[in-house]
């Protein structure tokens, strides 16, 4: 078949795309799962934006910056918070419901924010909100269409440009050649790499997998966020417990009862989420305990239900209430800085590839997100991608498959321990080069007849490489990236950079 736009994913970057590419072409967005199956859906915290009286676009880039710990792009930065506020008005305009009081915005703050500037809908469901909005307005739009429970597989490449993509019909188990002028990968993060995980079964690294084999740059890729307050519940998946919590008073105790993080930062509970994450680590290494606990139990039971419907629903439904007892959490994987190289306007390095929010690294997070930071770069990016891919010309719809039909043998579990074991919260040489041995050793295969789990794994083998060669080359810790056996940070911030059948090196981007 063939569209003049194909953009992978339906979470906010891709939505927020698609709306501007159907004003002048036909726009087929495909979706892995179930539409509404997305990171989006799962973002609880927020959106941040620089509204309030006392907030200005100044302060947002400099806590966006300092959480980026050296490696954010300032022009990157700068788009995203002076651009936020007329992206804000357009999701009101098209029906999102952000939370008010008395006729005004309820302002939330959380961690390494200098001020209150978090919208939040629904309490707890600021991304499900947005992406409901987003999807209405797209099903009004008659030059777009939606094709769910379809994995993009590979891309088509003609001439040393993206001509299309190969997307494996789930339904019909058959693959169907797309083609389309410009192809826009939204996929999202790879939290489904590890052991430990706050993202949907569908966050496997597919678009970084995907481009990094046609070529395409990726950077940052060691850069990996740890979300602090994880639901612990040995057997059950690890929910997330918002950092708004903590940005609205929740305490975090270790098993004994006693508050412990002044002893590893000036900001307590609202210290970055890597700092915090660590602290958790060693705090439950000290007591010899596989959990910490996040206290809210101080505040007004009715106002915690109000506030966080969806949160304390879950976790009384696992027999804790908030309102009476403390829950028990621990860190997992969140959200992944590095990804798809692109520059402002969403184009990688490969002509007609683009790539926008979570799967991208545009440099808006360097080192480290910001909280909330993260559902502001979809529509921000989405938006900007979008505009860029209307200039592509028509190309005829021609393309070979660019990919490689040999699977990994190891299977997604094994892949997942390795991951956490050698490339987790803390790191050091030993343990990264154990996970390369291991994917080096662990041979690979031809399948006849493959199907999305085969797809997945192969991604997640190629990103679990990606990010260990990354974090090996990188001899330092910062941001997300903490070695043992190099805690200090070097002075020169550089970026990691890789494409296929090169070394991974560190760099300097160019000031754009």
């Amino acid at each position: 078949m063939s569209v003049d736009f194909l953009v992978v994913g339906a979470g906010v970057a891709g939505m927020r795309a698609a709306i501007t590419l159907a004003e002048q072409g036909t726009v087929l967005v495909v979706a892995k799962d179930a539409i509404e199956e997305s990171s989006t859906e799962y973002a609880q915290g927020g959106i941040a934006v620089a509204l309030s009286d006392d907030d200005n676009f100044s302060l947002h880039v400099q806590d966006t910056l300092m959480a980026g710990d050296g490696l954010c792009s300032g022009p990157a930065v700068e788009a995203l918070v002076k651009e936020g506020p007329a992206r804000i008005d357009e999701l009101l305009r098209w029906g999102t419901n952000f939370d008010m009081e008395n006729g005004h915005f309820v302002m939330g703050r959380e961690g390494a924010h200098s001020r209150s500037r978090v919208l939040h809908a629904g309490g707890d469901s600021t991304g499900r909100e947005i992406a409901r909005a987003l999807y209405e307005k797209s099903s009004s739009l008659k030059n777009l269409s939606f094709q769910s429970f379809a994995a993009v597989t590979d891309l088509l490449m003609e001439d040393g440009r993206v001509t299309g993509a190969v997307a494996y019909d789930q339904k019909t188990k058959s693959r169907v050649h797309v083609h389309a002028r410009a192809v826009l990968l939204a996929t999202g993060g790879a939290g489904q790499l590890f052991l430990n995980t706050t993202n949907p079964t569908v966050a496997t690294g597919d678009g970084i997998g995907i481009a990094y084999r046609v070529g395409a740059e990726v950077s940052d890729a060691e850069f990996i966020q740890f979300h602090p307050t994880a639901l612990f519940i040995p057997g059950r998946p690890r929910f997330l417990l918002s950092e708004a919590l903590r940005g609205e008073g929740a305490i975090l105790r270790n098993v004994n009862g006693d508050r412990f993080m002044h002893r590893y930062h000036a900001m307590e509970e609202l210290a970055p989420r890597d700092v915090v994450s660590r602290s958790i680590i060693a705090e439950m290494a000290a007591t010899q305990a596989t959990h910490v606990l996040l206290d809210l139990s101080h505040k007004d039971a009715a106002w915690i239900r109000q506030r966080f419907p969806t949160i304390y629903e879950t976790c009384f439904k696992f027999g804790i209430d908030l309102t009476k007892q403390a829950a028990p959490v621990h860190p997992a994987a969140h959200y992944i800085m590095g990804g798809v190289r692109t520059n402002l306007l969403g184009q990688t390095s490969v002509p007609g590839l683009y790539a926008a929010g979570e799967v991208a690294c545009t440099g808006v997070h360097g080192a480290n997100r910001l909280a909330s930071n993260s559902l502001l770069e979809g529509v921000v990016f989405g938006a900007r991608a979008g505009e860029a891919m209307l200039g592509e010309a028509a190309k005829p719809a021609t393309g070979r498959t660019f990919g490689d039909e040999q699977f990994p043998l190891l299977e997604r579990e094994r892949l997942q321990q390795l991951a956490w074991e050698g490339c987790g919260i803390a790191r050091n040489a030993a343990g990264i080069e154990r996970v390369l041995k291991a994917i080096d050793h662990g041979g690979r295969h031809n399948i006849a007849s493959p199907g999305r789990r085969d797809y997945e794994r192969r991604n997640l083998a190629t990103v679990l490489r990606l990010v260990a060669k990354a974090a090996l080359k990188r001899e330092e810790s910062r941001g997300g990236h903490y070695r043992t056996d190099f805690p200090a940070k070097l002075d020169e911030p550089l970026h990691s950079s890789v494409r296929r059948g090169q070394a991974t090196k560190l760099i300097s981007w160019p000031v754009s």
